[in-house]
């Protein structure tokens, strides 16, 4: 089994961060688009458009855990599995990749019965009213058929990835997208299907991805070959550690979603079907304003968890510094854009001008402390990368569940009303993503750069 393809132990680490993310972050765009057009479609759906608009946002919580769960046996397996290969251990990068692949279909059949059984009452408690609710039942029952597909084409992507392979890693996404488009709108309009069209589009073309990824990984073309259904245990814990970081991002960002879809229903008052609504295409937005970002992080993270593997601490380091300065430059920029003009991005989702005026405003609070987000990936980053499992959990804790989550339910209780909801996230944006990212330095970078300084002496 040959292990040159992948070698990230030579070159410029900018350019081969580039070369990797830059397909990735085409293939990201390419899912925003189709989720995009997806929403964007449904937004428009004659008089019942807001209301459907709205009724998807009560189901993200639930779509976001379930790409928890991909996260978590993915990110583990694949850092584990690039280190190995770093290491110049195929074999039990091999079994790692084969692991990840048995829990996920394991957690997707699982997940597909209880979630369909339960989507009634997990709908309503997550701020589904009589307005949104019968739309976001009709979506997420269709949807969650298709739990297993979700999870293997995003999980098992990463393996496409992390080998080296960033072009088919992308053609995954790609073929799916399309596909996505593609039936929109003849299941949505052409079938008169409404919002259950837009659901049916989304798990057949998550299912063609699937097959794409399965097909890939068991040719002969990859390193690293999926030939058969194991569960090591000797790697499961570790496993299980470095994933429970993306996974625990998911699940409270999943709660997170719930706690604020359910104090927009609460202090919105008649307008609390707009203010969700709103909410919904905040999410939707902020979709594409993390794009570069993470396609520059999933990059670097697999280029620096081989370096680390290598021992090579002094192309680590420049994995980190290019992370940090392309997001604070990227993510500068789009905050200007979003700041001056975000009526148009809002716009093609809706038509609706009281939603657009709402959506303007408190998206400006929303995003007002986004380039600092650079500095929570840069940290989060690196420490997922370098097998810190401790403290990429923390972290993946301490913006969400420690700081937002309590500051939703503080701000709006406290005079700022249903505005304090979106408050909430400029607070803990700011003071998360700083902590994170000073302890990276103090307890990682800063040993590094003292480590090459005293080499160049």
């Amino acid at each position: 089994m040959s292990s040159a393809k992948g070698d990230f132990s030579r070159g410029n680490v900018p350019f081969l961060i580039l070369r990797l993310g830059l397909p990735i972050m085409l293939a990201e765009i390419v899912v925003v688009l189709y989720n995009i057009v997806d929403r964007a479609y449904i937004g428009h759906m004659g008089e019942t458009g807001t209301f459907a608009i709205t009724g998807l946002g009560v189901c993200f919580p639930l779509i976001t855990l379930i790409s928890g769960f991909a996260n978590l046996f993915s990110t583990g397996g694949t850092t584990l599995a690039t280190i190995a290969r770093g290491e110049k251990n195929d074999e039990k990068a091999e079994r790692m990749m084969a692991t990840s692949f048995t829990l996920l279909l394991l957690i997707g059949a699982a997940l597909t019965v209880i979630l369909f059984a339960f989507a009634p009452f997990l709908l309503e408690l997550l701020g589904g009213n009589e307005e949104s609710l019968p739309y976001a039942i009709e979506y997420f029952r269709i949807y969650v058929i298709g739990t297993i597909p979700v999870l293997i084409s995003l999980g098992m992507n990463s393996f496409i990835n992390a080998q080296g392979f960033p072009k088919i890693g992308m053609a995954t996404v790609i073929l799916g997208a399309v596909l996505n488009i593609a039936l929109d709108p003849l299941f949505i309009f052409t079938f008169d299907m409404g919002i259950r069209g837009a659901a049916l589009a989304t798990v057949l073309s998550q299912s063609a991805s699937a097959l794409w990824v399965i097909f890939f990984l068991r040719s002969k073309r990859p390193p690293l070959r999926l030939k058969r259904f194991c569960i090591d245990k000797a790697q499961l814990p570790g496993l299980l550690k470095l994933g429970a970081t993306g996974f625990t991002f998911k699940v409270t960002s999943s709660i997170t979603q719930a706690v604020v879809n359910v104090m927009l229903k609460g202090f919105g008052g008649e307008l609390s079907t707009l203010y969700i609504g709103a909410m919904s295409l905040i999410n939707s937005i902020r979709e594409i304003m993390s794009l570069p970002n993470s396609g520059v992080t999933g990059a670097g993270q697999n280029v620096m968890s081989y370096n680390y593997g290598a021992r090579k601490d002094d192309r680590v380091s420049a994995c980190i510094r290019f992370i940090l300065l392309s997001g604070l430059l990227v993510n500068t920029l789009l905050w200007i854009l979003m700041l001056l003009i975000p009526e148009p991005i809002i716009r093609i989702f809706t038509d609706d001008p009281e939603l657009i005026s709402l959506t303007v405003h408190c998206g400006r609070i929303y995003f007002g402390a986004f380039p600092f987000m650079a500095l929570q990936m840069s940290g989060q980053t690196t420490f997922v990368a370098l097998n810190r499992p401790k403290q990429a959990l923390f972290f993946s804790m301490l913006r969400k569940i420690i700081l937002v989550t309590p500051l939703t339910l503080l701000l709006p209780n406290i005079g700022l009303g249903v505005e304090g909801v979106f408050w909430a996230e400029f607070l803990s944006q700011l003071i998360g993503a700083s902590i994170c990212f000073s302890t990276m330095y103090f307890t990682i970078w800063r040993k590094m750069l003292h480590q090459k300084a005293s080499k160049e002496l």
